[in-house]
């Protein structure tokens, strides 16, 4: 008689993975930032994270709250000095790094991109912020084309990993996508922030949706989410109150349980320990992905339905 019973465990391995999320301000001096962030990864390193995530556009200041074209001049190639850079880090300690950058892909074309570096210092994958902002202080369609990659999972040596952009955060099309393309885990480098007119009464309220909806995520997809943010108060040189970074990086697992988070104020390297296997747990008994009633959502590709409106 043949055994029928299903040892789970052979089926559905541990699969441990640390992960770290670098909380970091940014001064004035780019090269004095890449070397910050070198250090603070290499330390993220030794205290055993396995993928390690910078925060958007770590390398600057967020010019973003002024139009000016001489901030172009900040923009990088890909391969350039911050993926040189890292890659020698991320070989040398076999991690996968995600690289937040300015990129220039040629003259007058610019995006706002993450690089994701493999533990071998190779390019695993690049991803371009599809979703992009222009806001009182996010003046970023001045400064960036919108993304071409599309939403993907990319394929590391520690599994499939999602990544995407701040202002991508707010959409549950992007999550959803990304997902749906493999990834176990959604990474979401950030620059954001209060204005300080309006921290006193609306800044906890504005903090709190910021979390809630990448928890939602989470929630939605079976997934984890890795949120990283900047901290400090930039004022641009021209004046202004500019933006205080409220940082509250965090981590959260597939059912939206903060397992760690950073202060609103303080540099830290954010560590936490993800349980892959998780995903599976989870998908099984809420079954989102298969309830799915992809027969009912051609209309998530109108950009609004006019009804009321006949031609």
């Amino acid at each position: 008689m043949v055994d029928s019973s299903v040892d789970s465990s052979s089926m559905n391995p541990q699969k441990n993975l640390v992960v770290a999320l670098v909380q970091m301000s940014c001064g004035a001096i780019p090269q004095a930032n890449l070397n910050d962030a070198l250090a603070k990864v290499e330390e993220a390193a030794r205290r055993g994270a396995k993928v390690i995530c910078l925060p958007e556009l770590f390398r600057s200041q967020y010019f973003c709250q002024r139009e000016d074209s001489a901030w172009f001049d900040l923009a990088e190639s890909v391969p350039g000095p911050s993926t040189e850079a890292l890659s020698k880090v991320a070989k040398q300690h076999n991690v996968v790094i995600m690289v937040p950058i300015f990129e220039r892909r040629t003259a007058g074309l610019y995006h706002n991109s993450v690089v994701v570096l493999d533990g071998d210092g190779s390019i695993a994958g690049l991803y371009r912020k599809m979703h992009v902002p222009d806001d009182p202080g996010y003046y970023e369609k001045f400064y960036f084309t919108p993304g071409d990659t599309g939403f993907r999972a990319i394929s590391t040596s520690v599994g499939k990993l999602g990544v995407l952009i701040c202002w991508d955060q707010w959409y549950p099309e992007a999550a959803r996508l990304t997902t749906l393309h493999g990834a176990d885990v959604l990474f979401y480098p950030t620059a954001i922030g209060w204005h300080p007119s309006e921290k006193a009464q609306e800044g906890e309220t504005q903090r709190s949706a910021w979390q809630t909806i990448q928890r939602s995520h989470a929630i939605a997809n079976g997934v984890f989410v890795a949120a990283v943010n900047r901290v400090g108060h930039e004022k641009p040189a021209e004046g202004g109150d500019g933006i205080e970074f409220w940082g509250s990086s965090f981590i959260c697992d597939p059912l939206g349980v903060v397992l760690a988070e950073a202060s609103t104020d303080q540099e830290e390297i954010l560590v936490a320990e993800v349980n892959l296997s998780r995903v599976e747990d989870i998908r099984r008994n809420w079954p989102f992905l298969r309830d799915r009633r992809v027969d009912a959502y051609a209309g998530l590709t109108k950009r609004f339905f006019d009804e009321d409106f006949k031609l």
